[in-house]
């Protein structure tokens, strides 16, 4: 294996580790880390539950987190490692961001951008990685929705 392959790998264990902080709150299992430098300076996990805002979601947690610890709105040198694929709201926020990278774990058949657009809204160098760990990635999301039902 690579070593970029490796690096999506651990990243994604992270993301992994957030999302089943949310399926432990809760909260729809989704949990996602940004990385600059091959260093974790953002996490999150969905919390629109616990703080009753429809925004609240692991990218937005994220990217939030990232931002005040790098001291700027602009994550150009940075990788967004999502549990899921990002809804329309989410990837518009890391296009705003100028994430230049974004791995997913499960796609999104429902609410995922793909399926909302298009075009990506994604910033135009940002390159889009997709299915990294994606069993473990959708097995969590089905586990949370069948114990709902």
């Amino acid at each position: 294996m690579n070593k970029e392959l490796n690096d999506d790998i651990y990243f994604m264990r992270q993301a992994l580790v957030e999302a089943q902080a949310a399926y432990d709150a809760d909260e729809v299992p989704i949990g996602a880390v940004v990385v600059c430098g091959g260093v974790i300076v953002g996490r999150g996990h969905n919390l629109t539950e616990q703080l009753g805002d429809v925004t609240a979601h692991a990218e937005m947690q994220a990217i939030t987190a990232a931002a005040n610890t790098l001291g700027g709105k602009y994550l150009v040198d940075c990788t967004l490692y999502v549990t899921v694929e990002p809804c329309l709201m989410c990837a518009g926020a890391i296009g705003w961001s100028q994430l230049r990278r974004v791995v997913f774990g499960a796609p999104d058949v429902k609410r995922g951008y793909v399926c909302q657009t298009s075009r990506s809204p994604f910033h135009p160098k940002a390159v889009v990685v997709s299915g990294v760990l994606e069993e473990e990635c959708s097995s969590l999301m089905r586990k949370f929705f069948c114990s709902k039902r």
